[in-house]
């Protein structure tokens, strides 16, 4: 990557995750002049991988790549070999492990259930005590699906460690990528690719801006006008509502926060995922990064995950879309659509929404068709 004195570029790509990136690498096959732009002082965005130890660490937290869109997988294998690691996270509640997802080994771990029908029976009991044919939100919907003792166990804990709400206040859609199954399969996904890049994400931003400026370390908020006066285009992934100074106010976000570990011993807790889902600890899980790619080490690295509330200047991770954030979001896509700075948003913080890694590289290729 060359890291250059500044010039007029065809481009100025801010934020070099997984979005930025993609647009970026696009961008220069079709022989466009293109600067990318980050805060932090390494590429990646939240992808971003650090060997310590001689582990690939995910220091934003577990990313294990699925999807079933081929033309996506096809794309991602472009830069990297993928492993056959699948995500299959363990529940430590009250000093006991369960399965996840909630599957034929959690009902039986609970309930010593070995068939499909017991377990549907009992759940069917739990849930139609009191009866919700209506779910108003994430706790009425979760008990409508897997009865009051899963929610309880697993899901209400972690849920309101997770989002800083009770489950009472939270929307029904953040339970719906929760998958529940009447099979003996800990995969907690059923996509049918799915991996972790051998080497780690890092090496893969790296080929995919081969042939982009980069500059890290740099605010493009903080000389806004000067890069809008030496290109043609942006493209934003930072947040929707900062890139115009607040002027609605304040979209509110989910933040993150990171303790990392190394540890004189070969294997910790055996998993690469253990998620905690009582009301504490407070960190909401530990990951075990050797164990995404069957690492060989006499050490390992564990990260304490913490979610934290969100303020202003610190790292956005999650959008919190509830009905009232949505509506204001959606003046501040009213107000892009009218925007005269030629410029762009995409990406979870730019569009406001969650997105899998899956869907992050789709819309990116969908985005940057559009100007090539």
């Amino acid at each position: 990557m060359v890291v250059s004195c500044f010039m007029f570029y065809d481009w100025v790509v801010v934020g070099s995750g997984l979005f930025g990136s993609v647009f970026a690498h696009e961008l220069v096959r079709k022989g466009k002049k293109v600067l990318v732009l980050d805060r932090r002082e390494h590429i990646g965005g939240n992808v971003y991988t650090e060997s310590v130890e001689g582990i690939n660490v995910h220091k934003y937290g577990s990313h294990v790549f699925h999807t079933s869109d081929k033309r996506v997988w096809d794309y991602v294998n472009q830069f990297a070999d993928f492993n056959g690691f699948v995500d299959s996270p363990l529940a430590f509640y009250k000093n006991k492990l369960y399965n996840l997802p909630f599957n034929m080994n959690t009902f039986y771990q609970l309930w010593g259930v070995r068939f499909p029908k017991e377990a549907k029976k009992i759940i069917r009991l739990q849930s139609e005590y009191p009866r919700i044919f209506e779910p108003k939100n994430l706790e009425e919907k979760c008990i409508s699906l897997v009865g009051f003792e899963v929610y309880e166990k697993f899901v209400k804990g972690y849920t309101e460690k997770q989002w800083g709400k009770s489950c009472s206040e939270l929307p029904c859609f953040i339970i719906d990528r929760l998958p529940v199954r009447f099979t003996f399969d800990n995969n907690y996904f059923d996509d049918e690719f799915q991996g972790v890049p051998i080497g780690g994400y890092t090496p893969i931003i790296r080929k995919l801006l081969d042939g982009a400026d980069v500059l890290l370390g740099t605010d493009f908020l903080e000389d806004k006008e000067y890069y809008l006066s030496h290109c043609d285009n942006v493209l934003f992934t930072g947040m929707i509502d900062e890139y115009f100074d607040y002027c609605f106010g304040d979209l509110e976000y989910r933040s993150l926060r990171f303790e990392e570990c190394t540890l004189d011993t070969s294997n910790y807790q055996g998993n690469a995922v253990v998620n905690f889902t009582d009301k504490l600890p407070y960190y909401t899980r530990i990951i075990e990064h050797k164990h995404f790619e069957g690492t060989v080490s006499s050490k390992t690295v564990i990260s304490y995950e913490y979610p934290k509330s969100f303020k202003r200047g610190e790292e956005a991770y999650y959008p919190v879309n509830d009905g009232e954030n949505n509506r204001l979001y959606s003046r501040y896509f009213e107000l892009s659509e009218s925007c005269a700075d030629n410029v762009v948003f995409g990406g979870r913080l730019g569009e406001y929404k969650y997105m899998n890694m899956d869907e992050v590289i789709g819309e990116a290729l969908d985005l940057v068709s559009q100007f090539i």
